[in-house]
């Protein structure tokens, strides 16, 4: 599975690939730009993609694998029902991914992408009562637009999915998971991916402000509606002929530092 380059710039992202073989290469990709942005944990946390045309199938990593191991031919496709349809590896999948991942595409069909992260930064924000706080520019893109789930436990209890898909609500794409870790979702791998990296950067600046014990610079809560507006506007902006244009450099970055994601 090969992406097209022209010189350092992706121009024909998928020339040859199926719509199904697209989903895999993404979602290889973003395991790995996990990895190398050090949002990775271990083996654990989870990356999942809709399989087109079939929102009963949906892929997931190999359970054992590390996220900069992940190859597309080798991802795990299963269904909401906790069947595994394909595993090339016979590794099977990890039960709490199930879970959480299976609520997602079984109840959201409009998103194409759930990405699931246990980091530092994005741990401490689950843990305080008060959230993301709306302290800057970064914190404004999620003034709006962010759920929270309450903690029950490692997620092995599929009777939690109800509840869960009820917290994220209609519309939302960002979950915070109680005292757990972060997720994001999108319409696309990009988009899923794209959030979470910013979102990442929102906690680790929270916990660096908090962290300093100064006073905050308030912002206006008209302000901070207009920016969330104008990230929204944003956001529109980058997708550029079907295609997220921050995404392709990112997969451009790929090309240079791990690009064994897409075999």
């Amino acid at each position: 599975m090969n992406h097209q380059t022209d010189g350092d710039f992706v121009t024909d992202v998928y020339p040859t690939l199926s719509e199904e073989e697209r989903v895999r290469v993404d979602l290889a990709a973003a395991y790995h730009l996990i990895e190398h942005f050090q949002m990775s944990d271990s083996i654990y946390t989870h990356i999942s993609a809709s399989v087109p045309g079939d929102n009963e199938y949906f892929l997931i990593n190999p359970y054992g694998t590390r996220f900069g191991e992940v190859k597309a031919s080798q991802l795990v496709m299963i269904d909401v029902d906790g069947k595994i349809i394909d595993d090339p590896c016979n590794m099977g999948a990890n039960p709490a991914g199930f879970t959480i991942h299976s609520a997602i595409h079984q109840a959201r069909t409009d998103l194409k992408c759930a990405l699931h992260t246990h980091t530092v930064a994005g741990v401490s924000v689950s843990s305080l009562q008060t959230g993301i706080l709306p302290i800057n520019q970064w914190a404004l893109q999620f003034y709006h637009g962010v759920s929270r789930h309450k903690y029950e436990g490692i997620a092995l209890n599929l009777e939690e999915r109800e509840r869960l898909v009820k917290d994220l609500g209609p519309s939302n794409k960002i979950l915070i998971l109680d005292n757990h870790g972060l997720m994001t979702m999108g319409k696309n791998v990009g988009e899923a991916f794209t959030l979470m990296f910013n979102l990442e950067r929102v906690c680790k600046v929270q916990m660096s402000v908090l962290a300093s014990g100064q006073p905050v610079n308030p912002i206006d809560s008209s302000v901070c509606d207009l920016t969330y507006e104008q990230y929204l506007q944003f956001a529109e902006l980058s997708q550029r002929d079907g295609f997220h244009v921050e995404w392709l450099a990112y997969l451009r970055l790929l090309e240079k530092v791990s690009p064994s994601y897409k075999e």
